[in-house]
């Protein structure tokens, strides 16, 4: 969706698709990442445990990652799975912002119910706010120009605070 080309990333109705780290270069100017899902995926324990060491080992040891993007599938009310996984995100000082994703599959009150229950667990489990999200839809293109207005204010920081680095 933010690239305006659909078969860039491989895409599969099966969970668990995503079985490496791909890199996007985007304008010749700075990279987004896929990783592999870290929750609901039909694959063994032990493959899932691969993909879970190397998603935070990713997370831990990779100096150059300016904020990560935690999606979440919006039609469904708030995961535990979610829930430890942000406040891993948090507990270890990792930047990221909530993609609510598939927005066009559920009504409006859907999404808010829904929203309102991913705060009520983060206000319980001692988050002083929310972080920052972003309610999408790839297949109506909802959410793409705040996202990308983010992503540029994000990069142009990120310069401006690192002018002789331009490999991000």
């Amino acid at each position: 969706m933010l690239t305006n080309h659909k078969k860039l990333a491989k895409t599969s109705g099966r969970p668990g698709k995503t079985q490496l780290i791909n890199h996007f270069l985007i304008n010749s100017n700075w990279f987004l990442v896929d990783l592999p899902g870290y929750g609901y995926a039909k694959v063994s324990k032990k493959t899932k445990s691969i993909f879970q060491e190397f998603i935070t080992d990713y997370f831990e040891t990779r100096e150059q990652l300016v904020c990560a993007f935690v999606l979440i599938d919006i039609r469904h009310e708030a995961q535990t799975i979610d829930i430890e996984f942000m406040s891993y995100m948090g507990e270890s000082e990792i930047p990221f912002c909530i993609i609510f994703t598939k927005a066009d599959k559920i009504s409006k009150v859907k999404i808010d119910s829904h929203i309102a229950a991913y705060k009520k667990q983060m206000f319980a489990n001692n988050w002083a706010e929310m972080p920052q999200y972003f309610v999408t839809s790839a297949t109506e293109s909802t959410g793409k120009e705040e996202l990308l207005t983010y992503i540029d204010e994000v990069n142009q920081e990120v310069f401006k605070n690192n002018p002789n680095n331009s490999e991000f």
